[in-house]
């Protein structure tokens, strides 16, 4: 969806959920990292966050627009367009819009790489993220002396 087709979206809704017409500017904002959209007091447009229409539907997208057409219609108005006021909220009830952003996905962690220490005596195994020195460091547990092993690639430290 471009930008031009945001920007007509978010006139044909409110034109049907607020029956007021938009007449500023909408438009994508992919530095919005945390929030859906913004509603700028200054100049009256309205910045979407990209990532509601990739990472979510185009009902989360349609929610997030009537959220900020709240913001946009009672600053026009002269009142007040804070979250916490009571006409904020019974305008956002009204038209369906959301009243949160869905969160976004949480990242997938990505593997890493232990380095297995084994030692000679006991048979005591060491996973360290990092290579050790192993003429200085020995086994915790019998003195022993410590030999690398092999790496292993996990996401967690392997028991």
């Amino acid at each position: 969806m471009t930008d031009q087709e945001l920007q007509r979206l978010v006139e044909q809704i409110s034109l049907a959920s607020f029956g007021k017409p938009f007449r500023h500017r909408a438009w994508f904002n992919a530095r919005l990292r945390t929030t859906g959209g913004r509603y700028q007091l200054k100049d009256h447009s309205i910045e979407i966050n990209p990532k509601m229409l990739t990472e979510h539907d185009e009902a989360t997208l349609e929610g997030i627009i009537k959220h900020e057409l709240c913001h946009y219609h009672l600053h026009l108005a002269g009142q007040s367009g804070q979250h916490r006021t009571r006409a904020f909220r019974d305008l956002l009830q009204q038209v369906g819009g959301l009243r949160f952003a869905p969160a976004p996905p949480r990242p997938q962690p990505r593997p890493r790489r232990w380095q297995l220490y084994v030692c000679q005596n006991c048979g005591q195994k060491y996973y360290r993220a990092r290579r050790i020195d192993v003429t200085k460091m020995v086994c915790g547990r019998c003195h022993g002396h410590l030999v690398w092993q092999k790496t292993v690639v996990a996401v967690q430290r392997p028991r």
